[in-house]
């Protein structure tokens, strides 16, 4: 049972990230301010430093939950699943996420154009083991008979890729398309689309 103080920590806690996402998306590290990021989220600054000491812990945590957000489905896959299920709902989860929230995406895309200096060890240290978790386990699935033997790695690479150029190429696909923004539906075909050629690349269906 979560207690009315706790939850009262974590309403600011989620307002703080909330507005530091909006803040870091329209102005880049160096361009945002603890102070407007506590103007947004309605609080005084004091209370931003205190749940995150400094304006790069709290940039490395939006950074953080983003990735976190990306990855959640297919972190939660065993060997025991089966991998056309599991990687048309990452395929399709990660879409979704792009055309909802591209600022998230565009803020990690930025920092890792730009030598990725605030969560390089990050990228080494957490995402690197999660990265080769996910291999092995798509290779599991292969060595299965479960899908076809190809790179791991590269198929990973290549869903991030594609999934996440809705998001950081937002403004291009909108000009070209001569649309504003993508119903469900248009999201739904997208994803049908970009599932069909990377699971049949991976002998799926």
């Amino acid at each position: 049972m979560i207690s009315k103080r706790q939850a009262n920590r974590e309403e600011i806690y989620t307002r703080i990230l909330d507005a530091a996402e909006i803040e870091f998306g329209l102005k880049g590290f160096n361009g945002a301010s603890l102070q407007h990021i506590a103007e947004r989220a309605g609080i005084p600054k004091p209370n931003v430093v205190y749940y995150f000491q400094s304006k790069e812990n709290l940039y490395r945590q939006v950074l953080n939950q983003t990735i976190s957000n990306w990855n959640d489905v297919f972190d939660k896959a065993t060997v025991d699943d089966n991998p056309a299920d599991v990687l048309d709902s990452f395929i399709r989860t990660k879409l979704k996420q792009s055309f909802e929230n591209s600022r998230s995406s565009k803020i990690f895309a930025m920092e890792v154009i730009q030598g990725a200096n605030h969560i390089g060890e990050y990228l080494k240290e957490e995402l690197r083991p999660w990265l080769q978790s996910r291999v092995t386990l798509l290779e599991s699935w292969m060595q299965a008979g479960k899908m076809k033997s190809l790179d791991a790695e590269s198929l990973i690479f290549m869903i991030w890729a594609t999934t996440q150029h809705y998001a950081d190429f937002e403004a291009q696909i909108c000009a070209l398309s001569g649309k504003e923004c993508y119903s469900e539906e248009d999201i739904e075909k997208v994803g049908d689309t970009v599932c069909s050629i990377i699971l049949s690349g991976c002998g799926l269906s």
